[in-house]
């Protein structure tokens, strides 16, 4: 026939489709979320997430020696603490738990990016993400609390911090706060375009963080709504975010990709708890292949637009880049 143009002439071997490859993954780009909790010799399996753990301090260096190990660029790090009040104290504690842990990956694996979660849900009694007036979260009062906690982190060495609260105005503050601490350095990772979604179940039993009366739709985004999103996205890109993320990742693609396209900073997107549930309780019944799934969402994550890919497979996706399975 007579078919000059024939698009499977670039499908016919490994090589010439590696060549020709429009999205391209690298191991560098993986962060791994962790938890970490108080006490001693702790590595503890959580239910609704099968594969993952509550880490204390003395077990987390074998678990960030195999991320580096496999190649993994970073980590993001959770706290558990012990105790919890209506402030959240203990996110802004410099020998808190995240405080604590963010010395052992610098000590233990210094090759790792330390990155920390800004919040104060873990840390409240009432499991909202800032401080509580007449039932509803006060925004500018949990500001300087959120700033707190970030200046925290990066004395006890966190390479980078990520606010999760969605309040007002809270990338302003920290980024003020850091660079009067003489931290003008440390980046900020927003997470500008984060939803109320109930693909966070899973974690929220991870990190003990779900709230205690109401929800956190008065705070997180509505997801019915794309414009706001951008928005959100824009207005953190102006008060000094250099990163900025969406969260979910595998519903809300269409989200990376309008966000990538206005914003002039990396995008990041979260691959959640319920994503990675779902995944492994297909595979556990026999319904999916979970690896040929689990590297079909990484790749269009990035196929979307992100350049970075916060999941609980990064380890597993490093092996997988290694054997050339996505690349």
């Amino acid at each position: 026939m007579n078919m000059p143009i024939r698009p499977r002439r670039l499908r016919g071997s490994s090589g010439l489709r590696c060549m020709v490859r429009e999205t391209r993954v690298d191991k560098s780009s993986l962060i791994y979320p962790l938890f970490v909790r108080e006490g001693k010799g702790i590595r503890e399996e959580i239910s609704a997430m099968p594969g993952q753990y509550r880490y204390s301090l003395d077990t987390l260096p074998e678990k960030l020696n195999r991320l580096a190990d496999a190649g993994v660029g970073s980590v993001m790090l959770f706290g558990i603490p012990d105790r919890k009040d209506p402030v959240g104290s203990g996110a802004y504690d410099d020998d808190g738990i995240v405080q604590r842990a963010v010395r052992v990956v610098k000590r233990e694996a210094p090759e790792l990016l330390c990155i920390t979660d800004v919040c104060m849900c873990e840390y409240t009694d009432h499991g909202h993400c800032g401080v509580l007036c007449d039932h509803g979260v006060d925004n500018d009062a949990t500001l300087p609390l959120l700033t707190r906690a970030a200046v925290s982190h990066a004395r006890a060495g966190a390479d980078m911090v990520a606010p999760s609260d969605m309040m007002d105005g809270r990338v302003a503050a920290i980024r003020a706060g850091l660079d009067a601490a003489g931290f003008e350095n440390t980046p900020i990772m927003s997470y500008a375009v984060k939803y109320s979604s109930a693909f966070y179940g899973p974690f929220r039993e991870a990190a003990g963080s779900a709230p205690r009366f109401g929800d956190r739709k008065g705070y997180q985004m509505d997801f019915h709504n794309a414009r706001e999103g951008v928005r959100e996205a824009l207005l953190d890109e102006a008060e000094g975010a250099d990163i900025i993320m969406v969260k979910p990742a595998m519903t809300y693609l269409d989200l990376v990709t309008r966000v990538r396209d206005a914003v002039h900073v990396p995008v990041a997107t979260y691959s959640v708890s319920g994503e990675y549930a779902m995944v492994k309780a297909a595979a556990a019944q026999g319904w999916i292949d979970e690896t040929s799934v689990m590297c079909e969402m990484a790749v269009a994550a990035y196929r979307a637009g992100a350049q970075i890919y916060l999941t609980y497979f990064a380890e597993e996706l490093a092996k997988c880049m290694d054997e050339g399975r996505i690349g």
